[in-house]
């Protein structure tokens, strides 16, 4: 990072040679949520309800519908309209009069990605930063270095007009000198670095932090050593900091961590609806081999209307076996895996939400998360078990799901072997539905499903 940052620019740390965190074993929940940072170029909108599970019963709670009931600058105003924000997101219409409120609220929110939190947290932390003020004053916690950047655009877009305030990043690569004391308002980091700052090198006073921000809570807890990292630094911040937690999932060690970071919060939850089977037909076809299972999805193209396809293998061999037959065959087609890097996903996933390619094969990597209205068909050439071959249910859902988004009909063909008939049977027990068997043969019978 240059030592000469830019009106509330992120002073991009990527030219020092930094070198990412964390350890490997965040890389897969990490990097899930980067990528649904990097795909989710417009709010998602949702009919999701925000449930409020606790609260200090002296706060007075209220919902806001448009950004000028809240209490902001014109100048942020500007950012968030320049950001294409219209309105306050269903997130945001309960989160941000808690975020802005006086005196502060401390909030433990549970949001999915692509409903607006981040944008939340941002206009939160911009409000309650003194840009004469030359000192840092809002702390903001994420697992990774690609997480923090990403954090760090959007103060950069929200705060374009907010000549006074900047940002910096507590990330490996970006050194700083002992004693040299920060003058950005707003520091984004990971723990590591941040804990690094704030008590060996010495450049951040934590009693002078009024907002801290701590983002991906599941992901941190999942880390041994951020969630001690994480609490060490929430410790060491004034009585009356503003605490902001986020995290996508409510599990019971969340909430254990959560109870340890924040005190006296009001806690709300956008309710997810469950992803259901009614609005997606399924159909299996039983095959000797992977060249009949190719077969059958030939017959699959020749008798219906296909807008895009997803298709969900289960090695990465098999992904690339499958690419190369229906490459030569002349279709538009894009792999998805987990080798390529973040940036490479993100592109893959962009240009098939374009319409570049019209298949997308991939990995259970991607079973979560990329919503494209497209989507007509999904096809499970191998059903997704666990590592002890059982059924994974879960991500059957969320395959086949992919079809059914936003509310409109799709359809998910599963090709199965004859030794493995028997998972169909288990999804049709667990899900209490019926999964009609075709023959991949039967050309009349795979027309008559465009009906």
């Amino acid at each position: 990072m240059s030592g000469e940052p830019r009106a509330c620019g992120t002073g991009d740390p990527r030219g020092t040679g930094a070198c990412h965190e964390p350890a490997p074993s965040l890389v897969d929940v990490a990097e899930s949520s980067l990528l649904n940072k990097l795909i989710h170029t417009s709010l998602v909108e949702s009919r999701h309800h925000v449930e409020i599970l606790q609260k200090d019963p002296n706060s007075p709670l209220f919902s806001v519908k448009t950004f000028e009931e809240l209490p902001l600058k014109k100048e942020l105003l500007q950012g968030v309209y320049a950001m294409g924000f219209n309105r306050p997101s269903t997130i945001q219409e309960t989160a941000l009069p808690m975020m802005l409120a006086h005196p502060p609220q401390n909030l433990i929110a549970q949001s999915q990605s692509g409903t607006g939190k981040t944008a939340a947290f941002v206009l939160a932390m911009l409000s309650r930063v003194n840009g004469a003020e030359k000192y840092p004053q809002c702390l903001c916690l994420a697992p990774t270095y690609e997480l923090a950047l990403q954090i760090g655009h959007v103060i950069e877009k929200m705060g374009q007009f907010c000549a006074d305030i900047r940002v910096t990043y507590a990330v490996q690569g970006n050194r700083v000198l002992p004693g040299a004391l920060r003058e950005e308002q707003i520091v984004i980091g990971t723990p590591g670095t941040m804990l690094d700052w704030c008590f060996k090198r010495r450049v951040v006073n934590m009693k002078r932090i009024s907002l801290f921000v701590l983002d991906e809570a599941d992901v941190m807890i999942d880390h041994q050593g951020f969630s001690y990292q994480s609490i060490r630094i929430q410790r060491a911040l004034p009585r009356g900091c503003q605490m902001l937690l986020f995290s996508t999932t409510f599990k019971e060690t969340v909430w254990n961590f959560a109870m340890k970071i924040v005190s006296n919060p009001i806690i709300i939850k956008l309710r997810q609806e469950e992803l259901t089977l009614s609005n997606i037909r399924q159909y299996y076809f039983v095959c000797r081999n992977r060249e009949e299972k190719y077969e059958a999805l030939c017959n699959i193209y020749g008798s219906i209307t296909i807008g895009q396809a997803m298709i969900f293998c289960q090695t990465r061999g098999s992904a690339d076996w499958l690419l190369v037959k229906m490459s030569k065959d002349g279709h538009q087609v894009a792999m998805l895996t987990a080798e390529l890097t973040i940036v490479q996903r993100a592109n893959v996933i962009q240009r098939f939400r374009d319409g570049k390619e019209k298949v997308l094969i991939t990995t259970n990597v991607c079973a979560r998360g990329i919503d494209v209205a497209q989507v007509t068909i999904v096809v499970n050439f191998s059903l997704p078990v666990n590592q002890e071959k059982q059924l994974d249910f879960e991500t059957y859902l969320h395959c086949i799901g992919q079809t059914g988004c936003f509310g409109k009909k799709g359809i998910a063909f599963n090709m199965v072997e004859r030794q493995t008939t028997y998972l169909m049977h288990s999804i049709e027990e667990h899900f209490q539905t019926q999964i009609k068997r075709l023959d991949p043969d039967d050309m009349d019978e795979l027309e008559q499903l465009d009906n």
